[in-house]
């Protein structure tokens, strides 16, 4: 069985979804180190041919785990980030029925960053037609279970209680990865290659490495054809 396993991700990019096609399981890793300034609580749109950031606010303290990080609501960030959505995809051929479901699961009172993550992926998922089961790390170990073990004995632990045999790493796993680890418990290691697909987008010059919501409002039911396209 093949699984892949990441850090739950705001508004993902394709070829994290190109990941979870890949594979037969996916787990969510929200029991580990929160990093601030990457992909956790923010991805990129594209608004007047530029990438630009479009942003959940959170209360961080270093140290947290992804699923200890609260989203700061001081800040009327639903508002905003619906906002931005509709100045920058109005007149994308597929917004207005996306948007329709997107507005109320925005406005659900999620708390935790990491709930509304793996909710709003899950819900993403479904919207594409991409199938494979997901799980969430928390619920097969504690943190203090994990905590005792270096980065890739954490990813062997819960490969081998999902009964996986091949675990699907992204490229930049082969800078860190520990390949002795998960060779010691009989666990193959395929590595991603990902070609970004070039697909119809609002503006002159195609932007990659966007938030999936750029694909979907653009091309609708062919995301997931699109998505695939890329994996190699």
């Amino acid at each position: 069985m093949i699984c892949s396993i990441h850090q739950p991700q705001s508004f993902p990019w394709l070829g994290y979804f190109a990941k979870i096609y890949a594979s037969d399981l996916f787990i969510f890793l929200d029991n580990v180190q929160y990093k601030k300034n990457e992909f956790q609580n923010r991805n990129r749109i594209k608004y007047n041919g530029k990438a630009n950031w479009l942003t959940i606010p959170v209360k961080y303290s270093f140290g947290q785990l992804i699923n200890e990080i609260k989203i700061n609501h001081k800040v009327n960030w639903r508002r905003k980030i619906l906002n931005t959505l509709r100045a920058y995809y109005a007149h994308a051929p597929y917004f207005d029925g996306y948007y329709s479901e997107i507005e109320p699961f925005i406005n659900q009172p999620h708390d935790y960053l990491a709930e509304f993550n793996i909710g709003f992926t899950n819900w993403l998922l479904d919207k594409i037609g991409i199938q494979t089961q997901t799980l969430i790390a928390s619920e097969l170990f504690s943190t203090k279970q994990l905590h005792q073990y270096e980065a890739s004995e954490k990813l062997v632990r819960l490969l081998k209680k999902a009964k996986a045999d091949v675990y699907l790493s992204g490229a930049g796993g082969k800078n860190y990865l520990n390949e002795s680890i998960f060779h010691k418990y009989n666990i193959k290691i395929q590595y991603q290659n990902y070609i970004h697909p070039e697909y119809q987008q609002l503006g002159e010059d195609f932007v990659s490495h966007l938030s999936i919501l750029d694909l979907l409002f653009n091309e609708g039911p062919k995301s997931k054809e699109i998505i695939i396209k890329g994996n190699q």
